[in-house]
Parts: C-alpha cells; structure tokens; sequence
C-alpha cells in the first residue's frame, strides 16, 4: 500500500501518520511538500517549487484561489516528473489546493482534511466588535472557500478535526465528512513530576503559583488583550504569581497589525495600561518537550479564542493533566464540560476569569481533578491510540469504496458520516 501525502509543510498534520502506518502496517509512504527532498523515518519526501502567487495586481478576493492554484500545479508538475510514484491512495490538506489536479494524474482516491470553512457573519471574522470588518474581507470570506468547495468536490472522502469545525461546511457535503482528531501524542504530552521549577534563568519559589499561556502568536483571535487583563486581575488579588506566556509576536491569523501603529499586537495591549512586567515571563517558542515541562509545573493554564480552528496548544494542557480555564467558546465548549474536566468563563467576562483564576491559585490540590479528568478524556478519545486506527479505518473504507464504484460518484458511505 502506497500513500502520497500533500501539505506545503512538513510534518504538519500527516507525519505522524505516516510514521505510524510504516512502522505498524509496513505502508509506503511520500509525501510532497516545499521542504528538500529527504527520507525521514522511511517517508519518502519530494520538493515541489511554486512558480507563482498572487500579486497585489491580484484582486483582493482571488488571491487566496490564485495562491492556491499555484500550490496545486507545483505538486502536479512535481508528481508528473516522478512517475515512478504510483500512489493507491492521496490524501491532503485542503485550503492550499495541493491535491486538486492529482486527480487528472493518478486513478485512486483522494481523501482531504477539511480544517475550516469561512463565514463572513457570525464568525471569527465579526466575534470581536471593538475590531470593525472592512466589506473586503467579508466579501473575500467567500471566495477563500473556493479552493476547498473544489476539493470537497472532487475528493473521494474527507475528515474535519472536531464536530463544530464540521458543522462549519456546507449540507450537501456533509455525507463526504467524517470527524477525526489528529491525535495527542500522550507518551509525550503527560504530566510529568518533580520537574524543576526554572523557567529560562529563573528559578520560580516552590510558594508562587505558575499560570501558562501559550500561542504560536500573541494576538487578538486567541485573546491574548485579554488574557493579559485577566492576569493584571489575578496578581492584584492574588500577588504570588508568575505567567509564563509561550509564544511568539507573530498575527497567525486576522488583521491585528492593520489596526494598530505598533509593530506587534502584544507591544500596542502592553502600552494600552500599566502592566507589572515582573509578574511574566515571555519565553518565546519552546521545543515540546520543554512546553511539556512548563505545563507540568503550572498551576492554572488559560486558554482563549473566537470561534475558530481549536488550538493544539489546549488539547496538549488538558494531556498534561493541567487545569485549564478557557473562554466559553464554540470549539472549546466540544471539550471542555464546566467544572467537569475544566472551567469555562465568557470571552469578555474579565471578572469571571479572575474570580475562577484566583479561586485555583489558593488552593490548586482542590482543582487536580479538573486536570486528571481532562487528561483522561485525551486519552479516551484523542490520543493517538486512539485517532490512527480511526483515520486507517477511513483510508481502508475509502479505498474500498472506490474499488467497488466509478471514481467520478466514489464516497466512503453514501450516507452522512457520524461525528
């Protein structure tokens, strides 16, 4: 059996897969990306180039289908020079476009992982009304689903990570969709003891409490504006405390530095109030197994975000058995059940994150079950373990299927997917 793997980066979401089925069921493995050639853990790893993109001649709607047309003629030109790879089975991420015109290159089924499906109203694009949306991005919000309307066209099957992100696609294409988490890897992602308390060249006192934040980027979409507000709120109720935020001052996602004369999101809500610097640590991007340290050390992890695409940084603090208070929100509310495996306070609501925050810290032996029962929903139903035979399992039905049907009317069941 021969998979072909397409994402312009790499691991991304499929490295692990692919580790897995070679070592667990002797697969082959390629995956293209815009990363040299390699062979890494025995998957086969091919370069694609693009040869253009959108410019700003490009109209402000198209580009993201311009860009995306172009990552999927790379892929195509690349794969066509490499006949000797002969895949039974594609499978890619769509929003870059990349496996589209495999279609008209190999006679096997694709299957794509479908990470979201923009709105422009009642979404992450409006959440934030002290953030007005130009009419551009509203509208442009529909033409960024072009490329994945196609690919929901022409793949054979498709997977979302959680149930919401699913219920974000249209109707008539739900039946192609099913809902596979991409797996925790939890002989990493665990609660680790004795851990030293030393953050960077900082020793933390065994009696001051520990707060985690982590994002790849401080910035609107995930609250960091208030999060640092809910932490000015915690310290001067309860002064014995250090945040730890991990991250960096990247935008990831919307269009924070568009609004705001600073050069990072982070500078401009540090400026806009009088912030005691002493009581946080910026530790920058951190490799995972020293992330898996901090989490183990903290005391109360807190997580915001609009309704978007669910962080793995969350589902990673839950896995470390960290008790997590996050904002009441769509992708978090999936889960996190209330006093059950975590807390949950609204978005805006400052004061109820300070209440429950202070409420951890003077007393976090009382909140441990929240974080045991969160490590153990991971490794009930999203660790690793778990998601790999399910994502098998849909790579064998798909493949089955299209064995068994035309590739033009292929779909995994003919019938909606259970969530």
């Amino acid at each position: 059996m021969h998979i072909l793997f397409v994402h312009k980066n790499f691991p991304a979401q499929f490295g692990h897969i692919a580790a897995y089925l070679i070592k667990r069921h002797g697969y082959q493995c390629s995956f293209v990306c815009e990363l040299p050639p390699a062979n890494v853990e025995g998957i086969n790893r091919l370069q694609y180039k693009l040869g253009g993109g959108a410019t700003r001649a490009t109209h402000y709607c198209s580009r993201t289908f311009e860009n995306a047309t172009w990552h999927a003629f790379a892929v195509y030109e690349t794969m066509k020079a490499h006949p000797e790879v002969q895949p039974d089975l594609v499978v890619g991420h769509s929003g870059f476009g990349s496996t589209l015109f495999l279609a008209d290159l190999y006679d096997c089924p694709i299957i794509n992982y479908f990470e979201y499906y923009y709105h422009g109203r009642g979404s992450d694009l409006d959440f934030r009304p002290e953030f007005p949306v130009k009419e551009l991005d509203v509208l442009r919000s529909r033409t960024r689903n072009a490329m994945i309307l196609l690919d929901l066209q022409t793949c054979a099957a498709g997977y979302t990570p959680t149930n919401w992100q699913r219920s974000l696609f249209p109707e008539e294409y739900q039946y192609k969709l099913e809902t596979i988490f991409d797996g925790v890897d939890t002989e990493v992602w665990h609660r680790k003891p004795n851990v030293p308390r030393r953050v960077g060249d900082r020793q933390i006192p065994p009696e001051t409490r520990i707060v985690t934040y982590v994002s790849r980027g401080f910035e609107s979409m995930r609250g960091f504006d208030i999060f640092m507000k809910a932490a000015k709120g915690i310290y001067e109720r309860y002064p014995n405390v250090v945040f730890v935020c991990v991250g960096t001052d990247r935008v990831c996602y919307g269009g924070d530095l568009n609004r705001i004369p600073e050069k990072s999101f982070r500078e401009h809500v540090l400026k806009s109030d009088n912030y005691d610097l002493s009581k946080f640590i910026f530790t920058g991007r951190v490799a995972p197994l020293e992330l898996v340290n901090l989490l183990s050390l903290s005391d109360l992890h807190i997580y915001l975000t609009v309704p978007f695409v669910l962080s793995w940084s969350m589902m990673d603090a839950l896995a470390c058995g960290c008790t997590v208070l996050a904002s009441d929100t769509a992708p978090v509310q999936e889960m996190i059940q209330h006093e059950r495996n975590g807390l949950l306070a609204g978005f805006y609501d400052v004061d109820r994150f300070v209440e429950l925050g202070v409420s951890v810290l003077k007393d976090p032996a009382a909140y441990r079950p929240l974080g045991e029962a969160g490590a153990e929903m991971i490794r009930e139903h999203y660790s690793l373990e778990v998601c790999l035979p399910r994502m098998l399992d849909l790579y064998e039905r798909t493949l089955n299927a299209w064995h068994t049907s035309s590739p033009q009317t292929s779909n995994v069941s003919g019938s909606p997917a259970g969530g």
